[in-house]
């Protein structure tokens, strides 16, 4: 029975009760039964009291059911909301995965994208306007100069427009970045070469696609040679990420998939020959009327539309720190690390890497320095031994201890009018110094030198052939040139290439005959005044030496040829490098003004106008004292005279201890001054060129630079030509006048070892990254190079039978 039934009957009892009032006979009854009564009452009031607390109970139980019921109808309601609001929540979280992943779809897009623009960059500064100063309209004045550079601006401007949408049309793809500040803004156009033009491209170049991989070529005799001797080959080392040999064969669309690797789009073409083909299209791209020949990137460099144009390197040279493995390094870096540090100066070329980053061309630069460096440690093992010989064997000298031990017995001629006699005693020390670079070791030895020339010309021809075959260049012919940017913007008239059908910048024929004509005869006036300073270079001579004998001081008077020879070599020295520094700088004036039509031309026509120059200016002295001085002396009461002074003759010691003397200033001191401004002219002008853009910008983005950004701060490559001028020019000095000087393959080694880290870190670390070109041979070197071989044949011969000694020209008795 529930509480409700309880509470019901309870009143129905209570109710049903009525109401009595006792008589005395019941009083009584209770009174006497009072005691009998009392546990019935408390029992019914406990009852009731327990009734009424659980009544109370039930009320409460009520009002909390209802509090209850109200409250889940409450969390219903908000349940329903709340599962509604975690669907939205859901939904929220899809759309925002998805937008995730849309955002990183993006952002790897980007990253492609900037890591496949990076074939080429064209950078151009546009300096800040500045408020003008004068308010003058004068046509003459700041406001006329104002107007005419703001209308080269837009010109320039312009230029660039159309240059930039015609290279769109050519289907390259661009980005392009600016870095801003005060005083100028710089900016970046970075391009690359998507698949389709690299394909068109590399079938109109010619280039070589792969057929088959096939097993690495062991190119290295040396290594051979001690290989099957059994000796332990410290020059070796492993180079990793070694460029792969291919079976090849001239690049057609057609046959794509024929060619290996081919599906592989993004690395299918090496970044050498991406870099040919941008290098192309911007070399053939207009930019304005093609009648006016207004085409290509270099001609934009020359009129100042652009500031730079060049590929990108591929990151730092400086390895990212310890614990990278060899492999992980890009190329850039194993040739820095494997290459071109100084700790590796007796470590084989990594020719192959040098090949796959720079292209072929410089690459066979340091394979013939290389070549030439290795054939000249045993010219200088064999020159240093005969030097020795001379040494431990001076005591044998028979002349030489005549004159010592002659006491005074014999006067000497005075060597000028004013001076007076000499005893024959006092050149003692000269005379048996003299014995060291004039006995009969150096005949040997000169004979040695000329078959080491021609031995050495014939193994370079054939270790040349082997590099063209194993680079794929046997075959290979300069491609179609285009004129020279130069040649196209000053060319007087137009006519039709026979080749090509297009009509091209013409310059006659006959008119550039008569102008190197005319170069010619510049080139022999500029001879004539080297003959002057050659003249003038004696006559300084021959005044130092009545000096030093005019002073009465025995030591003086004895070393008096010594010093005068060393005083004026050291000037002719300095005019050498002087005259030609001129020269070179005439030279190329020359060579601009005959108009010659390409490149290839035109640096023929230089190099053969510096050497025949340079072969003067510094062959001229040194043939002077081994061929020509002391033989015009005269005799006694008859001596030959100069401008009213004696000519010269040999010193004490004879003339090839002069003309050794001569051959160590010059050659020594070339190679020294040489390897300073190689090694600080490029430090001082990429310091100065990091200065000027730091300054630009306020140095407040010193660590913040980009690649391009960094390799604009590079110095620009300045070519080979002063490299294998200095290498022709020290050939020359060790084959032609090795009979006088046998030292001088030892320090030409010296000398080679520092140049090839020289060059090799000017290559990786300063100068931007040249355009990889392809060559087979060294060109017009190699047969300069022959040139002076056979000269040295006939100088060394001649050399050895014209009597120069002490002997025939110095000693005079006194009747």
């Amino acid at each position: 029975m529930d509480g409700n039934t309880q509470k019901k009957a309870g009143k129905e009892g209570t109710a049903k009760r009525p109401p009595t009032t006792p008589n005395k006979s019941e009083t009584k009854k209770v009174k006497t039964g009072e005691m009998d009564t009392e546990p019935e009452l408390s029992n019914t009031s406990l009852l009731m009291a327990i009734q009424a607390s659980l009544q109370s109970l039930i009320e409460r139980f009520d009002k909390q059911d209802k509090k209850l019921d109200d409250m889940t109808t409450i969390i219903k309601e908000h349940s329903e909301s709340i599962a509604f609001n975690m669907t939205e929540i859901e939904e929220c979280k899809k759309q925002t995965a998805e937008m995730k992943s849309a955002m990183a779809a993006l952002t790897r897009e980007n990253n492609e994208l900037r890591e496949r623009v990076k074939d080429f960059v064209l950078v151009w500064e546009v300096r800040s306007r500045r408020k003008k100063r004068s308010k003058s309209t004068d046509s003459t004045g700041p406001g006329a100069e104002g107007s005419r550079s703001e209308l080269r601006r837009a010109q320039l401007e312009q230029w660039r427009d159309r240059f930039t949408q015609n290279l769109q049309e050519a289907g390259i793809l661009m980005e392009k970045e600016e870095k801003a500040c005060e005083k100028k803004t710089i900016h970046f156009l970075k391009l690359s070469a998507p698949w389709d033009v690299l394909v068109y491209y590399a079938e109109d170049l010619c280039q070589r696609a792969p057929l088959q991989a096939q097993p690495h070529l062991d190119l290295n005799t040396s290594a051979r040679v001690l290989h099957k001797l059994f000796i332990p080959n410290v020059l070796m080392e492993s180079v990793p990420n070694r460029p792969l040999d291919y079976y090849t064969c001239a690049f057609r669309r057609s046959k794509l998939h024929r060619f290996l690797g081919s599906s592989d789009q993004e690395s299918y073409f090496t970044q050498t020959q991406r870099h040919r083909v941008v290098h192309e299209i911007l070399a053939r791209t207009v930019y304005g009327k093609r009648k006016r020949a207004e085409v290509g990137v270099d001609r934009l460099i020359n009129e100042g539309a652009y500031t730079a144009a060049f590929p990108l390197h591929e990151g730092p040279f400086e390895p990212p720190g310890f614990g990278v493995r060899p492999e992980e390094l890009n190329q850039r870096q194993v040739l820095y690390h494997f290459w071109a540090r100084w700790c590796k100066w007796y470590k084989y070329q990594p020719l192959d890497h040098i090949r796959e980053y720079f292209g072929e061309k410089i690459a066979l630069y340091f394979a013939w320095l290389g070549f030439y460096t290795a054939w000249l440690l045993p010219a200088a093992v064999v020159g240093t031994l005969v030097f020795v010989s001379g040494v431990l064997t001076m005591g044998s000298n028979v002349p030489a201890e005549e004159i010592c031990h002659n006491g005074s017995r014999y006067l000497m001629c005075p060597l000028c009018n004013t001076c007076k006699a000499w005893n024959m005693s006092e050149i003692c020390p000269m005379a048996k110094v003299g014995y060291l670079f004039d006995h009969p070791g150096t005949v040997l030895f000169s004979v040695f030198m000329s078959f080491w020339a021609v031995t050495f010309l014939e193994y370079w021809k054939r270790k040349m052939a082997t590099l063209a075959h194993h680079w794929d260049c046997m075959d290979f012919h300069e491609e179609e040139e285009g004129p020279r940017p130069e040649f196209v913007a000053m060319a007087p008239l137009m006519e039709e290439n026979p080749v090509t059908g297009v009509k091209e910048p013409y310059f006659p024929e006959k008119t550039r005959l008569s102008r190197m004509f005319t170069g010619s005869m510049v080139i022999i006036m500029m001879l004539c005044v080297v003959m002057i300073f050659l003249v003038t270079v004696v006559m300084c001579r021959g005044i130092i030496s009545i000096m030093m004998f005019h002073t009465g001081s025995p030591v003086l008077r004895t070393e008096a040829g010594t010093i005068a020879n060393i005083c004026s070599s050291l000037v002719n020295l300095g005019l050498i490098l002087l005259m030609g520094r001129v020269y070179t700088a005439m030279a190329e004036q020359l060579t601009k003004w005959e108009m010659h039509r390409t490149q290839t031309q035109y640096d023929n026509a230089f190099i053969l106008k510096v050497f025949i120059f340079q072969f003067v200016n510094f062959y001229s002295s040194p043939f002077y004292v081994a061929f020509f001085k002391g033989r015009f002396v005269g005799y006694p009461t008859n001596y030959g005279t100069l401008f009213g002074m004696r000519n010269e003759d040999c010193g004490p010691g004879g003339c090839l201890i002069e003309l050794a003397e001569q051959l160590f200033i010059i050659m020594v001191g070339k190679q020294l001054i040489n390897n300073i401004q190689e090694f600080l002219i490029p430090k001082v002008k990429a310091w100065q060129q990091k200065r000027t853009l730091e300054n630009a910008f306020g140095g407040h983005e010193k660590h913040k630079l980009r690649p391009w950004e960094q390799d604009y701060q590079l110095l620009e490559c300045e070519g080979l030509f002063e490299e294998y001028l200095e290498m022709v020019l020290q050939f020359g000095f060790i084959t032609i006048f090795v009979a006088a000087f046998p030292l001088a393959p030892l320090f030409a080694l010296l000398n080679n070892w520092v140049e090839i880290r020289l060059d090799a870190h000017k290559f990786v670390c300063e100068y931007r990254r040249p355009v990889a070109e392809r060559a087979q041979n060294i060109g017009v070197w190699f047969h300069i190079l022959e040139a002076l071989s056979h000269l040295s044949v006939i100088a060394n011969v001649r050399l050895k039978n014209s009597p120069l000694t002490v002997q025939s020209h110095s000693l005079h008795d006194q009747h």
